[in-house]
């Protein structure tokens, strides 16, 4: 009997899959892609014998993942019946915690999103205070969605923090120790019953414009957020690209200021992040509007006592010079690390998200022009850079995504199919929350 790791266990350290794992999963995935629609389509992309493909189907079916349907139509002959992937066979609770918010959202197996829910948040250094939001907004959107806990196949979270993938832990979280190393599997299975993964969130809005979004199809591109921070997910070959430590992406540490003595989160000066960030923004619009340099923000912050990141961009849009200079310098300096990461990288799409980014028309026509201007020519010949549409959604579709890629994987699917449910991978002692609770 195949031993289910604990909670916070390396799943992806099992061991490799059997010849009827792979062919299991194999199957499953030409006909979730319609690459193969009947029974004679299995057998003929696969290679698989009539046997073979009649033992494989009939344990898809069995788990509620593949139907067999109405009868095609041929030429001639018998008609072979239509199989199709169930994406309503059970749902995936995700969710992506951000500086200020906490979004979470219901999806089905293909990622479509059935119920979201934004829950106006502070992060804050005490782990179990954000945890314990998390669970009660889970459980109200599983209540919104009318589903049945039991029906709960998977939890995808997305922390700003970079993580451990096999441990679901994050990791060099700059100080903030109670997030260092804590168990989000742990808390997430014993509190759901459902097997949880978790990776950083810029990584998840990646992986969400590669399946659902402007990147589908695109091999190479990188995704960069622009909000409280600054970070960076990158594609490479079709696959999320996380790096040995899973620090891949970190574009907001890369050093574009000589001589500064803002000292970053991480440690160092100069970082992308402490110029060109949300929060390094609201922080010089704040000095503008206290200094008096920017009589407009000077207004603002008298009448309201704060600034934000929308009254600096309505300051520049009233043709206050020095708000202006602001967000000129920022769209630079990113522009910059862009450039950096696309003679590295040499994608075909750059996308931009977070709320930075759609300040002002002006901002983004910056951030292109020091692209084109400081990256190579032959890397940038093509290279398409755009606002992504999807928006903070694409992390959730993102974490829906890794959880149904990990439980539909060779290595998995066998382990729980027989069982009916990949419920039975979570930790044992596990209690489901119903939607009522």
């Amino acid at each position: 009997m195949t031993t289910i790791p604990a909670p916070d266990g390396p799943r992806s350290l099992a061991a490799p899959p059997t010849e009827l794992a792979l062919s299991l999963a194999h199957v499953l995935a030409l006909v979730r892609s319609r690459l193969a629609v009947t029974r004679p389509d299995v057998a003929r992309v696969s290679g698989y014998g009539r046997t073979v493909v009649t033992e494989r189907l009939g344990q898809l079916i069995g788990a509620g993942l593949v139907e067999e349907g109405e009868k095609g139509v041929i030429p001639r002959g018998r008609a072979p019946r239509l199989l199709s992937f169930l994406p309503d066979a059970g749902v995936i609770l995700t969710a992506e915690i951000e500086a200020n918010a906490l979004t979470v959202g219901v999806t089905d197996l293909d990622g479509r999103i059935l119920v979201t829910r934004d829950v106006p948040h502070v992060l804050t250094p005490d782990v179990e205070v954000v945890m314990a939001v998390l669970d009660e907004a889970f459980g109200a959107a599983l209540a919104e969605a009318g589903v049945s806990a039991q029906k709960v196949w998977g939890i995808g979270l997305g922390v700003p923090f970079p993580v451990d993938y096999a441990t679901a832990r994050p990791i060099a979280t700059s100080g903030w120790n109670a997030w260092d190393g804590y168990g989000l599997r742990a808390h997430l299975e014993q509190r759901f019953g459902a097997p949880t993964w978790a990776d950083n969130d810029v990584n998840l809005m990646a992986l969400g414009e590669l399946r659902s979004g402007v990147a589908r199809g695109v091999g190479d591109f990188v995704y960069v957020r622009v909000g409280r921070g600054v970070g960076g997910g990158v594609v490479s070959g079709g696959r999320l690209h996380r790096g040995a430590q899973g620090a891949a992406g970190a574009l907001g540490h890369i050093k574009v200021v000589e001589g500064s003595r803002i000292v970053c989160r991480c440690g160092s000066t100069g970082c992308l992040q402490t110029v060109a960030s949300g929060g390094a923004l609201v922080a010089e619009a704040m000095a503008l509007a206290q200094s008096g340099q920017s009589p407009y923000l000077a207004h603002r912050l008298a009448a309201k006592g704060e600034v934000e990141l929308e009254d600096l961009a309505a300051a520049a849009l009233e043709g206050d010079a020095e708000a202006s200079a602001a967000l000129e310098r920022s769209a630079a300096y990113l522009g910059t690390a862009i450039a950096t990461a696309v003679n590295f990288h040499n994608p075909a799409l750059v996308l931009l998200g977070g709320p930075v980014v759609g300040l002002s028309q002006a901002y983004l026509a910056t951030v292109r022009g020091t692209v084109l201007r400081k990256a190579l020519p032959l890397a940038t010949r093509d290279l398409r850079i755009e606002v992504s549409p999807l928006g903070d959604r694409a992390g959730l579709v993102g974490a829906a995504a890794m959880v149904v890629d990990e439980l539909l994987s060779p290595g998995l699917l066998e382990r729980w199919i027989e069982a009916g449910s990949p419920r039975v991978l979570a930790g044992e002692g596990s209690s489901a929350l119903s939607p009522e609770a």
